[in-house]
């Protein structure tokens, strides 16, 4: 199966941790990153030419589609693209009051809309899968509009539920096809710091086998709820 994950330059992160278990499970995988991260390229020396590493900024239409053309030369197809690349603001964790709002764009526009521009851009590849191709947008139930409880996270939330909706709007547009699959996913609650007394039940690579098998349960599924959790279990937006 050829796999493609984005955001996966920090070796604690999920990203990260979805390339090595998809590395592991015999796959071939393309990892986009912002900038070059070490223990990737430990990845790179160990399985070879099953892992491609691409230089890539979803905040640029023109980074993304230049991403493409050099994939478009080494893969002839796509059978899985994850978009897990996110961006939060340094007032990420204040309230309305305290943020600055003039930060939530930049995170919204990387989050949200960059995973559209690659969603668009990566096509073509998904297209010419001999399964049915299937995209997963890691969201968060902090993107949850009828389940949400904080006051802080304003950019993150925002962000997540606007990458919802596209989610929604994608399947909606590819739905009749029924050649490309799309779900949003809540991933659990995850230690994406690496740090041992964060309080959250799951590090990124535990996180990571569950939703590698959770992701093949659901290709052929296109009449289930869009907004899924870890568990397989119906979110609502």
């Amino acid at each position: 199966m050829h796999v493609m994950i984005t955001g996966a330059g920090k070796a604690v992160g999920l990203g990260f941790n979805l390339v090595l278990r998809y590395l592991e499970a015999g796959d071939t995988v393309a990892a986009t990153i912002r900038k070059p991260c070490a223990e990737l390229d430990a990845l790179k020396a160990q399985y070879g030419e099953r892992l491609t590493i691409l230089t890539m900024d979803i905040s640029s239409t023109a980074s993304v589609q230049a991403a493409a053309d050099v994939l478009s030369g080494t893969f002839d197809h796509l059978d899985l693209l994850i978009n897990n690349a996110v961006s939060v603001s340094p007032d990420c964790d204040k309230g309305f009051f305290e943020a600055d709002l003039d930060l939530i764009a930049r995170t919204v526009d990387v989050t949200a809309v960059g995973a559209m521009r690659v969603i668009k851009a990566f096509y073509p590849l998904l297209q010419r899968s001999s399964m049915t191709a299937l995209i997963m947008n890691i969201s968060s139930e902090a993107g949850s509009i009828s389940r949400c409880y904080r006051t802080n996270l304003l950019d993150y939330g925002m962000a997540k539920a606007a990458l919802n909706m596209a989610t929604m709007n994608l399947y909606n547009t590819f739905k009749e096809e029924r050649k490309v699959n799309i779900f949003c996913v809540h991933p659990g609650w995850i230690r994406t710091d690496g740090r041992p007394d964060n309080p959250a039940p799951l590090s990124s690579y535990e996180a990571a086998g569950i939703l590698r098998l959770l992701f093949e349960q659901k290709r052929d599924d296109f009449d289930g709820h869009r907004f899924i959790t870890n568990l397989n279990e119906d979110y609502p937006f």
